[in-house]
């Protein structure tokens, strides 16, 4: 299975895509994040990917109410100020189908191996990767752990990860092919992979690397790329 997954960031309950997650640089905005989330499926997307960038900035979930409803309208992926197993476990229970886990799960990883046991295949832990090292707390602090070390610490888990190269993210000017080969590669669970994304073939050599999807975002709201092309490559 590989799909071709539409970004939703929340912040200030607005819609919107930032430059390398930069809060004051805005590439797209948009009023109703729930008006553009049903725009994505009624174009095609099976999965939606929702970020409460508000949450991550502030270290709390800020648009809960946004995200619950957006939930209702497909499967959907949710991360952004989660920085506890209660908050996760009360999205779970609220129609969300996966959370992303990045803070907690190398600061309280044991809390968030538990969780994992009670919602097997319903946690997905966020690698952030920025010089090839992990930032955690919105992208703001660095850490000494590799991607593959933070993948290890959850290898006897039933998780999935999500992989973003921080340093080409927003940038439009295509992935890091070598990276996403790299932490791929390394992992023997579903990888989804972000970050950098501006073409077909980007999404192709994501592919081919073997990761579980990609997620699109700036490309796909400047319209750099047709979203309904994109479609095609996805395979159940």
């Amino acid at each position: 299975m590989f799909r071709v997954i539409p970004a939703i960031d929340i912040k200030d309950g607005k819609c919107v895509q930032l430059r390398q997650g930069k809060e004051d640089d805005v590439i797209f905005e948009n009023d109703s994040p729930v008006d553009i989330a049903g725009m994505w499926v009624e174009r095609g997307a099976k999965v939606l990917h929702v970020i409460d960038l508000s949450g991550s900035f502030q270290g709390r979930l800020v648009h809960e109410d946004l995200i619950l409803k957006i939930a209702e309208l497909a499967e959907v992926q949710v991360g952004g100020g989660i920085r506890s197993a209660e908050i996760a476990e009360r999205l779970l229970d609220n129609d969300v189908d996966r959370v992303i886990i990045g803070t907690i799960a190398i600061e309280k990883s044991d809390d968030v191996r538990e969780l994992a046991e009670r919602y097997p295949g319903r946690v997905m832990i966020a690698i952030d990767s920025k010089g090839g090292r992990v930032v955690v707390r919105g992208w703001k602090e660095n850490t000494c752990l590799l991607p593959v070390e933070v993948a290890e610490i959850y290898q006897d888990c039933d998780v999935s990860f999500l992989f973003t190269n921080v340093d080409v993210e927003g940038l439009m000017s295509g992935i890091d092919e070598n990276a996403v080969k790299s932490v791929v590669g390394s992992i023997d669970k579903p990888v989804i992979v972000s970050g950098g994304v501006s073409s077909a073939e980007d999404v192709l050599k994501v592919k081919k690397a073997g990761a579980a999807g990609v997620v699109i975002g700036s490309a796909i709201y400047t319209g750099k790329i047709n979203y309904e092309e994109l479609i095609s490559l996805e395979e159940d």
